[in-house]
């Protein structure tokens, strides 16, 4: 039989902190053991001493017994100084089991500890520092607009879930069941994030590892060869590859892209273009224009064609190349 836990937390309007520290708990813990959990939203103090795991109420922190305040004299802060919400303590306590649980095996431990350090640095701090009146400082460094979005979206979550608190002239009527009832709506929307973003870091930690061992084998350094299409400009920046063009299947297998590489995360210029004569061409128009005879597409902005074979793909690729040492070529930017 599985063990019943107390799980305790306050009653009220409510955090986003508090409400990502039960969506991490939910994950967790074992699906049997939180099944047969039961959790109060409440500041008795007899509640609260009988309870297994309590978080953001209490005046204790003692990850030992199960006790994860923040709001005391002596709370814990993180290394740099920066102070924890109940989120992130229970992050730090529980987050490692969480992202087990999400990736379902898939990675290993290498997986996981990375997947953890990432979510805790994107998304868990700016939670912390949100609860806590503070912000990042928006020193986006050479990570530009990528950066920016990714703490965009940590900052976001936590607006999110005030806004599910009630308004202060709500029906008082059994408010405390209502407010009960929202908090668990504030915590099934943070899991959804949180599963979503641990999938999106697990995806491009994956997408980083296959990029580099594909561009180990291309036969051009500056066209990348990819069996699958993945996310490959982020980690072919991050591994400050000397690529120009990546050669792909799409994703329906009809065709095999041509996508040019931008000069930095985020852009939408290209470091170098496809040649301007492709322009907007399709098909035939495009095969005696390009001297690709499976050549289908070519963006009328240049940053992506396509041909139907692998080989075509990549004879665009060297094409575009050869045009840009030449008098007539567009040049690098």
């Amino acid at each position: 039989m599985a063990k019943s836990l107390l799980l305790v937390t306050h009653g009220g309007s409510f955090h986003c902190d508090e409400a990502f520290a039960y969506a991490i708990l939910r994950r967790a813990l074992p699906p049997g053991v939180l099944a047969a959990s039961t959790l109060a939203r409440t500041r008795d103090p007899s509640a609260m001493e009988a309870a297994d795991i309590v978080w953001d109420v209490g005046g204790v922190f003692d990850p030992a017994l199960g006790r994860f305040d923040h709001h005391q004299r002596g709370a814990p802060v993180r290394p740099d100084g920066t102070p924890y919400s109940s989120a992130g303590l229970l992050w730090a306590a529980y987050g490692r089991d969480a992202v087990r649980a999400v990736l379902a095996g898939r990675g290993g431990e290498d997986m996981v500890e990375r997947v953890w350090a990432e979510m805790d640095e994107q998304v868990v701090r700016l939670v912390d520092l949100a609860d806590n009146g503070q912000r990042p400082v928006p020193d986006f460094g050479d990570e530009g607009l990528d950066r920016a979005a990714r703490i965009a979206d940590g900052m976001a979550l936590p607006y999110l879930v005030d806004a599910l608190n009630l308004p202060w002239d709500a029906d008082p009527a059994d408010r405390a069941r209502a407010e009960d009832e929202r908090f668990l709506r504030a915590a099934e929307i943070a899991g959804t994030f949180l599963d979503g973003r641990i999938e999106q870091i697990r995806a491009r930690i994956a997408a980083y590892d296959a990029v580099l061992e594909a561009h180990g084998r291309s036969t051009d350094p500056r066209v990348l060869e990819l069996d699958r299409g993945m996310p490959w400009q982020g980690p072919a920046h991050d591994a400050d590859l000397p690529v120009l063009f990546a050669v792909y299947p799409d994703k329906g297998g009809n065709a095999w892209m041509v996508g040019c590489m931008p000069p930095e995360p985020g852009s939408f210029a290209q470091k170098l273009p496809l040649p301007a004569a492709w322009a907007g061409l399709r098909d035939a128009e495009l095969a005696r224009v390009s001297g690709v005879s499976d050549a289908v597409f070519c963006h009328l902005n240049c940053f992506i064609a396509a041909a139907r074979s692998r080989e075509g793909a990549l004879a665009m690729a060297r094409i575009a190349l050869g045009l840009a040492r030449e008098p007539m070529g567009l040049g690098a930017k």
